[in-house]
């Protein structure tokens, strides 16, 4: 498979980043110290290039009612200018991927895929609405997504904004999105992110993203702003508590395994695809592994695909785990038998044949002061 590259990849390129692939895509996994960028974000800011996300528009009278059918939420009560996290499974329950719907006018969406999982969104929210009159159009190709996330990503983005517009820029309500001007550039500027952190996601023309990503620099250089690659967005989204599709949330797993219990709509008179396997899958869970967080007492870290222990025996395995720069300590998220998944109990990451002691946590790990 050809690797693609991003409308910003000569940007990272001439700033040093270090390359990886990710869903088929060349992307920055780092410029310098990942725990210079992990901590840039958390004490002032970080710049992310998430352009490899996808973007798919879903507009017409029916566009509410066909997202409602696609998803496992429901659309038709979301307020003009806000977002809501969502989930789309197949038939089977399993799930396909979970995204961002953002509703910018009555009969106007975007839905905001993970990178790997774009072309099936589309596909499937077109064959989908193919009953509504509705229509899908994926932009992916044409949009470019520029992540500014940090305690001082307000102040640096009003810097680039209409002085008319700072007011509703700073009343702008996480989960929320309004369109604007930055630095010149038409923009969706969503109040949302992956870090923990307050911050921007901002959509633009992929023809101005270079030139909006040199801006947004230059206006934070004295802010402490940096460029981040995803070793950094990993373990920001880890210790916030955000799940990783791939790790986390995989075809073979229901949203009620990951405990997403609250984004699926099972009120009566609601049909989307995959509700009738939802409906088994949340009466018939018993026994069925369960997503926690776990907290290392030492000073190792467990990683994905380590098995979890209680008395020797294995009862779960880890998705995610890495040391968290902001608290001292490993943390991890891991899929363990029910009876093990209250907080405070006690297990063992098996560590390649060595056990360490963790314990279960509520997450998320980390949740910054406002």
């Amino acid at each position: 498979m050809t690797e693609r590259t991003t409308a910003l990849y000569d940007a990272h390129a001439v700033l040093g980043a270090h390359f990886t692939d990710f869903g088929g895509w060349q992307m920055p996994l780092r410029y310098g110290s990942e725990l210079a960028e992990h901590t840039a974000v958390r004490e002032a800011a970080g710049l992310f290039d998430l352009s490899h996300m996808g973007e798919v528009w879903v507009q017409g009278p029916d566009a509410a009612a066909a997202l409602s059918f696609a998803l496992v939420g429901a659309f038709d009560t979301l307020a003009v200018g806000r977002a809501k996290y969502s989930l789309i499974v197949a038939e089977d329950g399993g799930i396909l991927d979970d995204l961002i719907v953002y509703r910018l006018a009555p009969e106007r969406f975007l839905v905001v895929p993970n990178a790997g999982n774009a072309a099936l969104v589309a596909g499937e929210l077109t064959t989908r609405a193919a009953g509504f009159t509705a229509t899908v159009t994926d932009a992916s190709a044409h949009t470019a997504l520029i992540a500014l996330q940090g305690p001082r990503a307000a102040e640096i983005l009003a810097t680039l904004v209409p002085e008319e517009d700072h007011e509703a820029l700073a009343a702008l309500r996480y989960y929320a999105a309004l369109e604007l001007s930055v630095d010149g550039a038409p923009a969706l500027v969503a109040r949302t992110g992956y870090t923990g952190e307050d911050g921007f996601e901002l959509f633009v023309p992929d023809t101005r993203a270079a030139e909006l990503w040199d801006t947004l620099l230059a206006a934070g250089l004295t802010r402490g702003l940096i460029p981040c690659g995803l070793a950094a967005r990993d373990s920001l989204r880890l210790e916030a508590g955000m799940p990783l599709y791939g790790n986390e949330l995989t075809r073979d797993l229901t949203p009620f395994d990951a405990g997403f219990d609250r984004v699926v709509n099972l009120a009566e008179g609601h049909n989307f695809v995959g509700r009738a396997a939802l409906e088994a899958a949340r009466d018939h869970r018993t026994g069925r592994r369960v997503l926690v967080g776990l907290r290392g007492e030492g000073r190792r870290a467990a990683r994905a695909g380590y098995p979890i222990l209680s008395e020797g025996e294995v009862i779960g395995t880890v998705t995610s785990g890495q040391p968290s720069p902001t608290l001292g300590h490993p943390v991890a998220f891991a899929y363990i038998d029910p009876e093990f998944a209250a907080p405070g109990t006690p297990v063992q990451a098996d560590l390649r044949g060595k056990p360490e002691a963790f314990t279960v946590v509520e997450t998320p790990f980390y949740r910054r002061t406002r």
